[in-house]
C-alpha cells in the first residue's frame, strides 16, 4: 500500500472498549501513568508499595476490590540498588520476591524505546511494570525537553503498553522552577505527562515531616479519585493514613496543609476588608491566588467570617466586613 494513500476511519465502525483497572481510579491496564514528586518525598516508597501489593494480591486503598489476584512485576530501577535497597524495601512491605522481576542490562542500557521492554512483559507475563526514575530510561540521543522527540517515544511505549495490557508506570521528578500549577512541575517535556492517562503527585506537608500526601493530579479515563497519605519516616514505619482526601496539588506542592491555608485564608480576607470598606470577591481571589491559596479554600475560610455582607455588583459581588 502506498503510505501517501489517504486512509479514513469512520467513528460508526470504531469498537467501544472497556479500561480495565489495576487500582482504580489510579492506575488503568494497559496504559501509562506517572508518579511524580521531588527527591526523598515518597514516589519510590509508593512505588515499592504497589510492587508488593501487587505480587502479593493485597487490597489497595480507596480500592473498589478488596482483594485481586497475585501478578508479576517488573522493577527497573536507575538510581537505587537492587541488594542494598531495593531488595531490603521489599522485604519490608512483605512482598512476593519471586514474582518481582528486573530486566538485567548489562553492558547495555536500557531505554524506553528498547525492546526487551515488551519481551520481558511477555515473557514473564507482568501486569504492572515500573521505571523508577523515567529519566534515567529517555536514552543518550533523546532529548527529554524536546517535544517532538518525547513524543515519538511516550507514543511507543504506550503501544507496547495497550498490545500486552501491561500497566507502565513511570516514576518522574519534578523540575525546580517552583510554582503550584503542576501541569509545568515535571522534569522535561509536559508531553511525558500529555502520553499518560493517569498522574500521581506525591509530596510532604511542612508541618507534618513523617506524612506523604498522593494527589490525583490527572485523570483521563475516570473522575479523579481523593487524594491519600502514608506515614514515612517515624518509628511506626509505612502506614495508609486518613483525613487528607482534600488536599489538592497546589496545596501539596507548597508543603501546606488544608487546615493552614484556610487560616491564610481567613487572614487575607480580614486585613482585605479590615477598613470596612467594599472588595470585589474577584479581587480577593486573585490575591489569594498569588498566594497559592485555591479560590475553594478562600470559600472556606469565609464561612469562619459570619460579619461579611455580601453584595451584588453588575457581574460580581463584593464583600465587606462593617466597622
Amino acid at each position: 500500500m502506498n503510505e501517501n494513500e489517504l486512509r479514513l476511519i469512520r467513528m460508526s465502525d470504531v469498537e467501544l472498549q472497556q479500561v480495565d483497572w489495576l487500582w482504580f481510579p489510579f492506575i488503568p491496564f494497559g496504559k501509562i501513568s506517572m508518579i511524580q514528586g521531588d527527591p526523598g518525598e515518597g514516589k519510590t516508597t509508593l512505588a515499592l508499595r504497589l510492587t508488593a501489593a501487587c505480587s502479593q494480591g493485597c487490597a489497595l486503598p480507596n480500592a473498589l476490590m478488596q482483594e485481586q489476584v497475585p501478578f508479576n512485576v517488573i522493577y527497573q530501577t536507575a538510581e537505587d540498588g537492587l541488594g542494598d535497597t531495593i531488595k531490603p524495601r521489599l522485604i519490608d512491605a512483605h512482598a512476593d520476591e519471586n514474582r518481582i522481576f528486573c530486566i538485567h542490562e548489562g553492558e547495555k542500557s536500557l531505554t524506553l524505546l528498547d525492546e526487551r521492554i515488551e519481551k520481558a512483559i511477555d515473557q514473564t507475563g507482568a501486569r504492572l511494570m515500573i521505571l523508577d526514575p523515567v529519566q534515567g530510561y529517555v536514552g543518550e540521543n533523546i532529548d527529554m525537553n524536546r517535544a517532538n522527540e518525547i513524543r515519538t517515544v511516550m507514543k511507543k511505549l504506550a503501544a507496547v503498553a495497550e498490545r500486552t495490557g501491561c500497566a507502565v508506570v513511570l516514576v518522574g521528578h519534578l523540575n525546580k522552577t517552583g510554582g503550584a500549577n503542576s501541569s509545568y512541575r515535571g522534569l522535561g517535556s509536559i508531553d511525558f505527562r500529555a502520553a499518560a492517562r493517569s498522574v500521581l503527585l506525591v509530596g510532604r506537608l511542612k508541618r507534618e515531616p513523617n506524612v506523604r500526601v498522593i494527589v490525583h493530579d490527572k485523570s483521563s479515563l475516570a473522575p479523579e479519585g481523593k487524594s491519600m497519605a502514608f506515614s514515612l519516616g517515624n518509628s511506626d514505619g509505612f502506614r495508609w493514613l486518613e483525613g487528607y482526601d482534600s488536599i489538592t496539588s497546589e496545596e501539596l506542592l507548597c508543603g501546606v496543609s488544608p487546615e493552614t491555608k484556610t487560616a491564610a485564608a481567613e487572614n487575607l480576607i480580614r486585613f482585605m476588608l479590615s477598613d470596612g470598606s467594599s472588595v470585589a470577591a474577584d479581587e480577593i481571589f486573585r490575591r489569594a491566588e498569588s498566594q497559592h491559596i485555591s479560590r475553594r479554600t478562600v470559600n472556606e475560610a469565609k464561612k469562619n467570617i459570619p460579619e461579611i455582607i455580601t453584595r451584588k455588583a453588575g457581574r460580581g459581588w463584593t464583600w465587606t466586613i462593617p466597622k
